[in-house]
């Protein structure tokens, strides 16, 4: 069986057409794709009120509107550093309303915003930027047959013509475990 399913309005009111029709309640459902116990349950819900639409549901109401919602999920993304309490702070001066940080949370949640720590990067200072430009002028006219005898890489270590003393295994070769027969002594080019 599929995972589970809200009939819509029309879906509802079709259901009990076909009901009505003399189509049994296992054909509807499968016709529908839901369980029958669905169908069952709507048909008796027909039966004593008349009517196709979902009854009122109990519990407490959303504090915030699907607008107010669209309202906070702009904030977030003009000021993508901005905390729940700037965001609340400007949705208060914008709507001259109240409501607390979690449920500015909940709604960027609800939206997939969620909180995450900006990427690291080098600092570049002056001089990282003049070795940079000289870099750069110093390979300005190079062609395309010495570029390719450049490697660029964002490994930090580089051993072509000597050994580095650094042991190595394959690693997920059915769960094997360091040994002579799967440890690389000298990894040379």
């Amino acid at each position: 069986m599929p995972p589970r399913r809200k009939l819509n309005e029309f879906e509802r009111a079709r259901a009990v057409a076909w009901f009505q029709d003399g189509v049994p309640k296992r054909e509807v459902a499968r016709r529908l794709h839901v369980s029958i116990s669905v169908i069952v349950r709507l048909i008796q819900r027909f039966t004593a009120t008349g009517r196709v639409q979902e009854r009122r549901r109990p519990g407490r109401p959303k504090k915030t509107t699907p607008r107010a919602d669209r309202l906070i999920e702009r904030l977030a993304l003009q000021t993508r550093s901005a905390s729940s309490s700037i965001i609340r702070r400007q949705r208060r001066v914008a709507t001259n309303t109240n409501i607390s940080q979690q449920t500015i949370r909940n709604r960027l949640h609800g939206f997939n915003l969620r909180s995450r720590r900006p990427a690291v990067r080098p600092r570049l200072t002056p001089g990282h930027r003049a070795a940079r430009r000289a870099f750069c002028r110093r390979h300005v006219r190079w062609t395309g047959q010495q570029w390719s005898q450049v490697l660029f890489s964002d490994e930090s270590r580089f051993t072509l013509n000597h050994n580095d003393d650094r042991l190595r295994f394959c690693n997920g070769l059915g769960g094997l475990q360091p040994s002579p027969q799967n440890t690389l002594v000298s990894c040379t080019g």
